[in-house]
């Protein structure tokens, strides 16, 4: 009986807690209110008049060693490859950086906009990067590689010189060097500008139309069959996060399956699938864990080759698999670099066996 007091002090205690914590809340029953520290893991944006940049330096050398590491098999050593994303470097001129007006925009006849021909602030290239990049590992850069990554990409546009030091003592000086920082217009009428003055509307007035009205086109886009699978199974080529997967490209469309007997398989599905064993079943999960599978397909070429390939142009090599894993490398298979893989060694060692074997043949 001598410990009944202290229970019910407790069982009092917990209940006034409850019943501030459910006052405090603005909605009761749902959750919590986020504590100071987890608001501040995702307050990292950075605003155009760089509120919310954090102190920090990177100097355009640590950026280049940064680049070529992380970010140059996608975007090329100079930042200007096609091959997986659009060019983020090129079609800036000094006089662009000296007027503040990338010419290259007004021209029909050129090829194609980089990044750098319509970004008008230096803030959003340092935010971007912080936030989102390299894509398979993002906010995993410190701020001093995010500075120096900027400051290369700034580099490369003729913007800032070889032995620039980008900081946020001088970030504000580097801004009324981008080549585009007045292309910035709100002539669109989304949201009131200078153009329009203090009583700036968007159109949002027009009156219907009520008469000899012209019918609403229908918009439709067929995928011809022997295209549907042209560059590989789509859904084995989207990123590991989110809800967007894309379709089997292995399979018939849905409107075709009909036609498929119940428990059969399109031929090329069926030569996809690797039996199941446990080795397999464990090298699928260290791939998708690691992301490898976000450039390698397993018999089929993505942005690198696929495994089964690398499995026969190198049986039984461990050791050497190994290595390019641990290595990376470039030109083996082509012009886009593979970047060396912090994954550990164990894991490294299971893929590098399991590719030496056959991977799953």
């Amino acid at each position: 009986m001598s410990s009944s007091p202290r229970v019910l002090w407790i069982v009092l205690a917990w209940m006034v807690c409850g019943l501030g914590w459910a006052q405090s809340s603005s909605f009761p029953g749902i959750g919590r209110p986020a504590t100071d520290k987890e608001v501040a893991k995702w307050d990292i944006d950075v605003r155009p008049d760089f509120k919310g940049l954090p102190a920090g330096a990177g100097s355009v050398a640590k950026g280049q060693e940064v680049w070529e590491a992380k970010c140059a098999q996608c975007h090329g050593i100079f930042g200007e490859s096609n091959e997986v994303f659009s060019p983020l470097i090129g079609g800036t001129t000094a006089q662009d950086i000296k007027i503040g007006r990338v010419a290259n925009l007004e021209r029909s006849d050129y090829p194609g906009r980089t990044t750098m021909m319509k970004v008008p602030t230096v803030s959003t290239l340092w935010d971007y990067i912080n936030r989102a990049m390299p894509w398979n590992a993002p906010k995993t850069l410190s701020t001093e590689e995010v500075f120096a990554v900027t400051a290369f990409m700034l580099n490369l546009a003729n913007v800032v010189p070889d032995s620039f030091v980008l900081s946020d003592k001088n970030i504000a000086e580097v801004q009324q060097r981008m080549p585009n920082r007045k292309g910035m217009s709100a002539r669109h009428a989304m949201w009131p500008g200078l153009e329009f003055g203090s009583q700036g509307k968007p159109d949002a007035l027009n009156a219907l139309c009520m008469k000899d009205c012209a019918a609403e086109p229908k918009l439709a886009s067929l995928l011809p069959d022997y295209a549907r699978n042209a560059h590989g199974n789509l859904q084995e080529q989207n990123r590991l996060v989110g809800p967007q997967r894309g379709a089997d490209t292995t399979r018939p469309e849905a409107r075709q399956l009909a036609s498929v007997p119940a428990g059969a398989a399109p031929a090329s599905r069926a030569e996809a699938v690797k039996p199941e064993t446990s080795a397999n079943k464990a090298a699928a999960a260290l791939l998708a864990r690691h992301t490898c599978t976000a450039c390698h397909g397993m018999d089929r070429k993505l942005l690198g080759p696929s495994m089964v390939e690398i499995a026969r142009k190198h049986p039984g090599k461990t050791d050497y698999l190994l290595g390019k894993i641990r290595q990376g490398g470039v030109g083996v298979w082509g012009s886009i670099p593979m970047p060396a893989q912090n994954l550990p060694e164990a894991d490294a060692k299971v893929l590098a066996e399991w590719i030496s074997r056959g991977a799953g043949r």
